[in-house]
Formats: C-alpha cells, sequence, structure tokens
C-alpha cells in the first residue's frame, strides 16, 4: 500500500470519513441528542487524560529509538514517502475506532477486559508487517531482530492504547486520548525518520 499514492489517498479520505463520522457522535452525546448507535468511545475527554496519553506514546517512541541505534538497528528502517506519513496520522484513526473502540470487551470484569485488550494487542502487533512480507514474489516470513524489536514495539503501544482508554484517568473511556497518544506517536515517529534520512518524495 505505501507504493500505491492512489491508495494511500483512498485511505486518507476513509480515515477522515470515519473520523467525521466519531466527531458527529461525540457532538450529539455532548448536546444530548439520540440518534443511532454511536461509535466506540464517541464521548469528550479531559485535557489531563489526552496529555497523560500523548506522554506516554512520546516515551515509548523515545525507548524504540534509543533502543534501534543501541542495538545497531537505525539502518535498517524501511523508507517511506510524505504521503504515507500523513497517511499514517489519519490511520490512527481508523485503526484506535477498530482495536480500542469495537475490540473492547465490556460487561465482563476488568480480568476479562485486560485479557482481551493483550490478544487485541497481540493481533495488532502481528499485523504490521515486520516478521513478513508480501512482495511480488509472494509471503515470506521476515523473522529479523528488527523485525522483532519493531514488533515488540507495537505491541507495548497497543497495550498502552488500551490503558488509555480503560485507565481510570479517563472514566468516560473516550476514545479521543487513544487517537491523540497513536497520531502523536505516528508523527513523531516520521519526524525521526525524517530527520534520519528515511523520508524520500512526496509519494
Amino acid at each position: 500500500m505505501s507504493d500505491s499514492p492512489v491508495l494511500l489517498c483512498f485511505m486518507i479520505g476513509l480515515g477522515l470519513y470515519l473520523g467525521k463520522l466519531w466527531w458527529d457522535d461525540c457532538r450529539d452525546h455532548i448536546a444530548g441528542r439520540p440518534g443511532r448507535a454511536p461509535m466506540p468511545g464517541a464521548v469528550p475527554a479531559s485535557t489531563r487524560s489526552c496529555v497523560i496519553a500523548v506522554i506516554g506514546a512520546l516515551i515509548i517512541v523515545a525507548a524504540e529509538t534509543i533502543g534501534e541505534i543501541a542495538l545497531g538497528l537505525s539502518e535498517e528502517q524501511s523508507e517511506i514517502t510524505i504521503l504515507f506519513g500523513l497517511y499514517t496520522l489519519v490511520a490512527a484513526v481508523i485503526e484506535e475506532v477498530i482495536f480500542r473502540g469495537y475490540l473492547v470487551i465490556e460487561g465482563r470484569g476488568r480480568g476479562a477486559q485486560w485479557a482481551g485488550a493483550i490478544g487485541a494487542s497481540l493481533l495488532f502487533a502481528a499485523l504490521h508487517p515486520f516478521l513478513w512480507e508480501w512482495e511480488d514474489a509472494g509471503f515470506a516470513f521476515t523473522f529479523t531482530m528488527k523485525g522483532w524489536f519493531s514488533t515488540t514495539a507495537v505491541f507495548a503501544s497497543s497495550l498502552w492504547f488500551y490503558a488509555a482508554r480503560l485507565a481510570r484517568w479517563n472514566p468516560s473511556q473516550s476514545l479521543l486520548p487513544c487517537i491523540a497518544a497513536h497520531a502523536a506517536k505516528n508523527a513523531a515517529v516520521f519526524a525521526i525518520k525524517g530527520a534520519q534520512g528515511f523520508v524520500g518524495g512526496w509519494w
């Protein structure tokens, strides 16, 4: 997908549309207007909860970057385009609505909720193409140190995003802190890649 400007533009449009639907539901909740079944977590959140979520996400990015440097993995990063970097910001909305929104166990206690979060985080990490690739030659596993390291970082990030949704400092269980944290993390990764010379061209 990173090589297809048309597909990236489509996904950006889809993410923006999904974000609008979520925001509309959030505004309806604030106004007390009943309507269709709202999207998950479409309720307001405090500035404090968003700040905590963003800080945690940036700490994970910092730890990942330091770890890559310490292990000599920095040069194994993939190169991305500016358009793909923009997509990753919008992808934060899509992924949070799906994973931290719909894939949250409710009404079965905190233990089941966090067990579900761990399972969904394993799936979330596995879906990122660090331990596998699908090129013209077909599907192949890529069990490298960089692959395992990056997958672990994605898993840790997912757990943090679930914490941002389920923690007591987000009493309304709003999805807004999750979206803010995810977008901040992706923006930081894009900035670091740019600084290290791994952003090339618009598309």
